[in-house]
């Protein structure tokens, strides 16, 4: 649970807990006794089985297929079928041996999804931490403006951890519901900068959305790095000959 510095419009600032949004399971998937399933990680295949592997041990496609024919090459009956739990990512090189300097590039790209340029990526540094308070930026803007402009592709709930800062998200949350508005979320001095939760992570634009009922509040972040644009039209032939 990642801890985030937030200020209000009184310009106080706390720091809060941010916790990821999770959707309740709507479905219960039980076995023929009704005892409730769960999800498991099991090993398809060894690298040094799989097609491109045997392909390179055989020659062609059509050795591979008499191999698949003949016997079962593609399987390591050692090892598939086995259950996998502590696992880390890892990459591999064109030569299938793994590699441990990695050079990441960033691709941009146009509004159509053509690609506009690549460069190496920055590892971005945090800009949430409480020694770094997100300030208010003032910046109400419309839902429905906002809905229609952007996609939103993850959020956190943003929860107290005593009294003090129940009192301080709950005066925020209601403040939004009064004005049926998002807050636009971001950091630096001026509250313009995209927010970078965890080093080297893709900055987000912020948007704070505020509900309550009674004494009980909810007080959203939408995070967003997907801003909805139409792309330009195609010139006509009449545009191109004047």
């Amino acid at each position: 649970m990642p801890e985030i510095s937030l200020t209000d419009s009184k310009g106080r600032d706390a720091a809060i807990a941010a916790d990821s949004v999770r959707v309740p399971v709507r479905v219960r998937w039980v076995d023929e006794t009704g005892r409730q399933t769960n999800t498991a990680r099991i090993l398809k295949g060894t690298i040094d089985r799989d097609y491109a592997a045997l392909l390179q041990t055989a020659g062609t496609p059509d050795k591979v297929a008499e191999a698949l024919i003949a016997g079962d090459p593609e399987l390591d009956l050692e090892a598939t079928g086995a259950f996998l739990h502590e696992t880390s990512r890892v990459y591999v090189n064109s030569d299938r041996q793994v590699v441990h300097a990695v050079s990441q590039v960033e691709v941009v790209r146009n509004p159509d999804g053509s690609e506009k340029l690549r460069r190496p990526k920055k590892l971005a540094i945090p800009n949430v931490s409480a020694e770094q308070p997100l300030l208010w930026s003032g910046k109400l803007l419309p839902k429905a403006d906002v809905f229609n402009k952007f996609a939103f592709v993850s959020k956190l709930q943003l929860v107290h951890v005593n009294g003090l800062t129940y009192d301080f998200l709950f005066g925020i949350a209601q403040h939004l519901e009064q004005k049926n508005s998002l807050l636009a979320v971001g950091a630096g001095p001026k509250a313009n900068l995209p927010l970078i939760l965890r080093r080297g992570a893709v900055p987000y634009r912020g948007f704070l959305e505020g509900r309550t009922r009674g004494e009980e509040y909810l007080l959203l972040l939408h995070l967003s790095n997907i801003e909805l644009k139409a792309p330009d039209p195609k010139p006509t032939p009449e545009a191109k000959q004047s």
